[in-house]
């Protein structure tokens, strides 16, 4: 079993830069990619960015340019840089980690992101 905790949330105004960490404890030796989600209100939850175990990323278009995505696997923690943040990136966010095949074998509790105009 793996519990992920997410932190760094919280509001920011337009155009500034917020960074999500992404802890995980336990031990699945299946867990292959982490990586981040979002979810506004109203909508679905949409991919936002992931990484492999060894370092391959992949990101939405949108998020393209300004989000980056890291891990740190001595510290089992992945990371979120996100800059220029826009008002429509307000959302929860939601850590992930998922198997070889692209299944999600477990989510984090979220954190809120907030941005003002």
């Amino acid at each position: 079993q793996v519990q992920l905790v997410e932190s760094g949330g919280g509001l920011v105004q337009a155009g500034e830069s917020l960074r999500l960490s992404c802890v995980a404890s336990g031990r699945d030796f299946s867990i292959f990619v982490m990586g981040w989600y979002r979810q506004a209100p109203g909508k679905q939850r949409e991919f936002v960015a992931g990484i492999s175990s060894g370092g391959r990323t992949n990101y939405a278009d949108s998020m393209k340019g300004r989000f980056t995505i890291s891990r740190d696997n001595a510290k089992n923690t992945v990371y979120l840089q996100m800059n220029n943040l826009k008002p429509e990136d307000a959302a929860v966010y939601y850590c992930y980690a998922g198997n070889k095949y692209n299944v999600i074998d477990y989510w984090g509790q979220g954190t809120q992101v907030t941005v003002s105009s």
